[in-house]
């Protein structure tokens, strides 16, 4: 069973950059068809897809938000992460890591991380 954990600061300034890491354990970040996701939902708003890195390291990004979002990965460590610049509090949001086979298959989630965008 693939689990997934996120990490980070909690509070960020705005212009700032916004970093989170996902650890991966009960599976392998290169397991073949296995993409990595990144999804938030600010207060009271839906879900919002941002991105994902594929098994083999490519990435994809919501046109929305790609001229400032980077997802990287370290494979040993077996972790991605998601990096979101120039950040405003319209960026506050519980951020969550989530995996499945495929382009926007979502089956493990992490539990979420509330990073909060203020001065």
């Amino acid at each position: 069973q693939v689990q997934l954990q996120e990490s980070g600061p909690g509070l960020v300034k705005p212009s700032q950059t916004l970093s989170l890491t996902c650890t991966v354990s009960g599976g392998s970040i290169t397991t073949m068809y296995y993409y990595w996701s990144w999804i938030r939902q600010p207060p009271g708003k839906g879900l919002e897809w941002m991105g994902a890195i594929r098994y083999d390291g490519g990435t994809y990004y919501s046109p929305s938000l790609k001229s400032h979002t980077s997802i990287s990965r370290d494979t040993s460590k077996n972790q991605f992460s998601l990096q979101l610049s120039s950040v405003t509090p319209e960026d506050t949001a519980v951020y969550y890591c989530a995996s499945g086979t495929g382009l926007g298959s979502l089956a493990y989630w992490g539990k979420g991380t509330l990073v909060t965008v203020s001065s």
